[in-house]
């Protein structure tokens, strides 16, 4: 039998070993992603291998187990079992960020009938109202620092594999709270289904304290040290940032441009 070294030796050229983009994602955190590959992360994914020139393959792993994402990216990225996360703040100091490729926002989200005048975290008749928020979130922060904790009603969706972020927009639908704040890309998909739903940014405060963020650049990751794929991903982000922008906008993702109140 003839080796390979010995027929490239005779001139025999070999293709090179596809190339692929390890993601590491949630196996079922729609709108985020899923095993199907119907989330906006999975589709971003696969338009960024696709700009690269290579395949996708996942490393899945539930991001909101105990410990949540530090211990996702733990145990996935930074265990180097995959190469990249393709959703998280820009800047964060866990692990190496791309070039954000969206800014979205946190929102209130409430009925149109209802004509709220709700315009900030400091608007007089969110202490009327039963506010739903998320646990572990500026929102709930936020909350906190104005004394409103007391007659919110939280959800644990970033913590709790087993629940949808659907659920707080069927609360709101049902009258179990008047109005939510959350992430508008975790519920964005949803209020498709919620079309008599008013949805409004919650703007960037200095009202009380340190300054108050719920507008967030959004990023890849890499683990520390990787400047070689940031670079690579920063490339597509910047030549494909119009084809990245509209799979976001079928995916019901909103971009917002921060603003003050």
């Amino acid at each position: 039998m003839v080796g390979v070294a010995a027929l490239a030796g005779l001139g025999f050229v070999f293709p090179e070993p596809a190339r692929a983009l390890n993601v590491c994602a949630d196996p079922d955190y729609l709108p985020f992603s899923n095993r199907a590959g119907e989330g906006f992360e999975n589709k971003i994914a696969e338009a960024v291998a696709k700009a690269l020139g290579e395949s996708v393959t996942y490393t899945w792993a539930n991001s909101r187990g105990n410990g949540g994402f530090p211990q996702f990216l733990s145990t996935t990225l930074d265990a180097r079992k995959c190469d990249v996360i393709m959703n998280i703040p820009y800047g964060s100091r866990e692990e190496l960020t791309s070039r954000p490729y969206y800014i979205s926002s946190y929102v209130f989200v409430f009925e149109k009938s209802r004509n709220y005048d709700i315009r900030s975290m400091d608007s007089p008749i969110l202490k009327k109202l039963k506010v739903g928020f998320e646990r572990e979130t500026p929102a709930e922060s936020a909350m906190k620092m104005r004394g409103m904790l007391p007659g919110g009603i939280g959800f644990d969706i970033g913590e709790e594999s087993s629940e949808s972020p659907a659920i707080m927009l069927s609360a709101l639908k049902s009258g179990k709270i008047d109005v939510l704040i959350t992430w508008q890309p975790a519920v964005g998909l949803f209020l498709r289904q919620y079309p008599e739903m008013e949805v409004v940014a919650v703007p960037n405060e200095r009202a009380l304290g340190s300054p108050e963020q719920y507008a967030f650049p959004m990023s890849m990751g890499v683990r520390l040290g990787d400047e070689a794929l940031k670079k690579r991903l920063d490339d597509v982000i910047e030549k494909h940032q119009a084809e990245l922008a509209a799979i976001l906008a079928e995916n019901s993702v909103k971009l917002y441009t921060p603003r003050q109140p």
